[in-house]
């Protein structure tokens, strides 16, 4: 799946204006977001961190967040911290670094299982460090809680210097096993090297073993795990309606991108992207120039910084049922993606094949001023966002009252 160059930038540039209202400061204050095709939103600012990174929902309604420097914090239904949850990984928050994206077991309620990501550093040279994937079971109490029975099930191979370009977003797919995304760690080449899982898509069980179907599976290492190769920085993935994995990832000097992840594929990086290095020398090539690799299915000049994704089915907002929502970092704004059927013309942008292919265009933006770090739907129905750094708060988002 591919798309043209002309139609992202078309899109990026083509939006209106953005109007808005000042922005509740205090948690349990509501104020409204006009976004740039004129939707109002309800946002209601419901608590504050420091650093705030995942969020993940549980059954009882209640919700973990996760920090940077490694508090992990339990929510009421209401969106307030009830307290923290104690034995956490230790971890030391550097650069991108620190604690990640927690999620929890298809059978939660059965079993208490979570999956938690955060990045370590070397036992034997501290300039060293990777991500980490560890499961464990969630002890809760009415003011927090406990994790207990912690075992690693999967890292970044190898460790590498830098603090910078992670991923290490987590996801249970429809056949209840783990999605894991490995960035390449700010060094280019691992991601086309197959002796190494940075810059790759991860597919494992949930102990983390290797899957037989998997599309490298029988050569060896950490091969045998990798669903997708060939991406840059990955800090959002999900799963449509239809099963369909996406994953977004940052480019370079423009060039961000949401992919339709697709089995054993090479979605190019490094040597193809819609961007330029930060020196401004150009890439080999661009996705349209080099049809052997996987094409986004939308892409952004100028960036956006995707950070946080998901695909709504609510109801709350029933018009943008399997529509996308991307939190923006640099962008400071939420992105909501729509999705369309076209017949493949090898460039998504719609040619005469009969074949189709999924393609993706942004249709609206929301901003009030603040980077977003996160996106979760609520089990109301409702968007949650978490702002990002020092302060950012857990916004409700809902549709104005007419």
């Amino acid at each position: 799946m591919v798309s043209s160059l002309s139609r992202i930038l078309l899109a990026a540039c083509a939006a209106p204006a953005l109007t808005l209202g000042a922005f509740a400061q205090a948690a349990g204050e509501t104020m409204t977001v006009t976004g740039t095709e004129g939707t109002v939103l309800t946002a209601e600012a419901l608590e504050t961190f420091d650093g705030a990174w995942a969020m993940t929902f549980l059954p009882d309604g209640r919700a973990l967040v996760t920090e940077q420097d490694g508090d992990l914090w339990l929510l009421g239904t209401d969106g307030a911290k009830l307290g923290e949850i104690a034995n956490v990984p230790a971890v030391t928050m550097r650069g991108q670094g620190g604690l990640g994206d927690i999620i929890i077991h298809p059978d939660f309620a059965e079993n208490g299982t979570v999956f938690l990501s955060y990045v370590e550093r070397d036992a034997h040279d501290d300039t060293l460090s990777g991500a980490a994937v560890d499961k464990a079971t969630l002890e809760r109490t009415e003011t927090g809680g406990s994790l207990t029975g912690i075992t690693r099930i999967w890292e970044q191979s190898q460790k590498v210097p830098g603090n910078g370009h992670y991923g290490h977003r987590l996801a249970i797919a429809p056949d209840g096993n783990l999605i894991i995304t490995s960035s390449e760690r700010q060094k280019f080449s691992p991601s086309q090297n197959m002796d190494m899982n940075l810059g790759k898509v991860i597919r494992v069980t949930t102990d983390g073993a290797p899957l037989e179907d998997n599309p490298f599976y029988g050569n060896g290492g950490v091969a045998d795990t990798i669903w997708s190769l060939g991406h840059r920085n990955m800090l959002g993935v999900a799963f449509d309606a239809d099963g369909q994995l996406w994953v977004h990832e940052m480019g370079p000097a423009g060039g961000d991108e949401l992919n339709l992840i697709l089995k054993g594929e090479n979605y190019g990086y490094p040597i193809v992207s819609n961007g330029e290095h930060y020196n401004g020398k150009p890439f080999f090539g661009n996705h349209e120039d080099y049809p052997i690799y996987e094409n986004p299915a939308v892409s952004w000049t100028p960036v956006i910084s995707p950070a946080g994704l998901i695909i709504y089915d609510g109801e709350t907002f029933a018009d943008w049922q399997g529509d996308a929502f991307i939190g923006g970092l640099s962008s400071k704004a939420l992105v909501r993606v729509e999705f369309e059927q076209t017949p493949l013309d090898n460039q998504g942008s719609g040619g005469t094949s009969s074949t189709m292919e999924t393609t993706a265009n942004e249709a609206e933006r929301y901003e009030w001023g603040k980077r977003i770090r996160e996106v979760e739907q609520g089990p109301d129905g409702a968007i949650y966002v978490l702002e990002d750094d020092a302060g950012g708060r857990l916004i409700r988002l809902t549709p104005a009252a007419e």
